[in-house]
């Protein structure tokens, strides 16, 4: 249930875009962001910190796209999002000697210090990715183009998550029996 709701918002933007253009899909995508949290907000009894600067971003960037006009804000939106989640995981790790990927995940994943470092670093290096190639599509090609590049350009996230798996799958402890 979790993972349909995470694309809800994504699969409402295309669709809304496809029947209309991109101001009703950024308010269909504002729309949509707002009732995932809530949904979330339900199911788990509070929101992540990510959850939160993506609900945040969605609206500033999506009002600022819609009162000016200007498509370039809702564009930009996912390339700040991931720079902010890579800063986030480089000041973590490197400055308040932290791996914030451990904190929120290390009671399921029974990980050594040295594959979280590795795990951190890896996602680092995805953000940053993401948002290069976002920026890349957002600054030369058309909206057209970018907004199906939202949609099919998940397949870079299911990629980088299936390469995870296996990774983490080789460190965890084996089981006895």
């Amino acid at each position: 249930m979790k993972q349909l709701l995470d694309f809800l918002p994504l699969v409402l933007f295309f669709g809304a875009y496809k029947l209309g253009d991109i101001y009703i899909a950024t308010g269909v995508l504002m729309a949509a962001t707002v009732v995932q949290m809530a949904l979330i907000y339900r199911m788990d009894g509070r929101l992540q910190t990510m959850h939160k600067v993506t609900l945040a971003l969605v609206l500033v960037f999506g009002a600022l796209t819609l009162s000016l006009h200007d498509e370039r804000f809702i564009k930009w939106k996912p390339t700040l999002l991931y720079v902010g989640m890579a800063a986030a995981l480089a000041i973590g790790q490197w400055v308040l000697r932290k791996n914030f990927l451990q904190a929120m995940l290390g009671q399921q994943l029974p990980l050594s210090t040295p594959v979280w470092d590795r795990l951190n670093v890896s996602w680092m290096l995805y953000a940053l990715f993401m948002a290069a190639i976002n920026a890349y599509v957002a600054a030369y090609f058309s909206t057209e183009a970018w907004v199906n590049f939202k949609l099919w350009g998940y397949a870079f996230p299911v990629l980088f998550l299936l390469g995870q798996g296996v990774y983490i799958a080789r460190h965890l402890p084996k089981d006895p029996s």
